[in-house]
């Protein structure tokens, strides 16, 4: 059966290549022509593995949704939810739903982490950012999806709305579209989303979502411009490479390093299944360590503040 992939490379990525040049036109101090030529490879890579690895998770799907139909008959009382408008929606915040959880453990699980940074470790923020996916990251990806073709959702609406999904994150990687205001508190949208792309400690593994907000405001995620915090794009520790290869390789080899730190177990456990930053002498920290540390130090600040007008009031 016929996926989709075929029809998204034909119409979706010619069309994504016409919106980046437009934006290229627009605002050219947005684009480093080394680094969107290393996403042009990245992309190019990474759109090949999928289509085998998609055809694969299609595979799989299938196989999922036919192996548990008599068990959803016998203990559930349907065969399948079919193809409702209504089921079609539903389908799409499950999907939504699993890409904020697929994407959040991608960052806070460093082996995921490392398979997923090549979206990230761009210096520069624009359209040519959302085409630089990962070469690995869809040899774990459609795990989060498994339980929908479980429960009974057909396998080809789950890799429509995989497929959806995917296309609407294209529209988030712009400078060049200001807040939507209420629209934005509902849907993600590029002000929202370049939060998610900045170095910034505030703004470290800050909205996840895909195409609704709503995850990251339920699970303490969500995270607004702070005034006076100008985004830094990229990551704290970079491929310093154009190379693709490099870009795509980079965090493995420094798990690897790691590893040679310490011999004990939990140590090496931690190096390759912790969150990005922990180590086991604090000669590295994690984003919520860090920002821990920032908010300590914000407090403090806050506390001599107030005790010096306390003190010219007094005086």
């Amino acid at each position: 059966m016929d996926i989709g992939i075929a029809t998204w490379i034909k119409f979706i990525f010619p069309a994504y290549i016409l919106l980046i040049i437009i934006e290229y036109y627009q605002a050219k101090d947005n684009y480093d022509l080394k680094e969107s030529a290393s996403s042009f490879v990245i992309a190019g890579v990474s759109t090949t593995i999928a289509f085998f690895t998609k055809v694969v998770a299609f595979g799989v799907f299938i196989f999922v949704f036919e192996l548990s139909k008599d068990l959803r008959i016998q203990f559930l009382g349907y065969e399948s939810f079919g193809y409702a408008w209504y089921v079609w929606i539903i389908c799409l915040i499950g999907d939504d739903f699993n890409f904020y959880w697929h994407h959040r453990l991608s960052h806070t699980i460093r082996l995921l982490w490392a398979a997923h940074i090549p979206h990230h470790n761009a210096d520069t923020f624009n359209l040519t950012v959302s085409i630089r996916n990962g070469w690995f990251i869809t040899l774990y990806k459609p795990i989060f999806w498994l339980w929908m073709p479980l429960i009974g959702f057909e396998p080809a609406m789950v890799a429509t709305c995989l497929i959806i999904n995917a296309a609407y994150q294209f529209f988030l990687h712009t400078q060049l579209v200001p807040s939507l205001g209420w629209v934005g508190r509902i849907f993600n949208n590029p002000y929202v989303h370049v939060i998610h792309h900045s170095s910034n400690i505030e703004y470290m593994d800050k909205n996840h979502g895909g195409i609704l907000v709503i995850w990251d405001r339920l699970f303490g995620t969500y995270q607004e411009q702070i005034k006076g915090v100008k985004p830094k794009y990229g990551v704290t520790k970079g491929p310093g490479s154009y190379n693709p290869i490099i870009a795509n390789t980079h965090e493995f080899q420094n798990i690897w390093n790691d590893l040679k730190k310490s011999r004990k177990l939990k140590d090496r456990f931690m190096y390759i299944f912790g969150p990005p930053g922990w180590s086991h002498d604090n000669s590295s920290k994690t984003a919520k360590q860090l920002q821990a540390e920032l908010n300590l130090q914000s407090s403090v600040k806050e506390n001599v503040r107030d005790n010096d007008e306390s003190l010219k009031k007094s005086a």
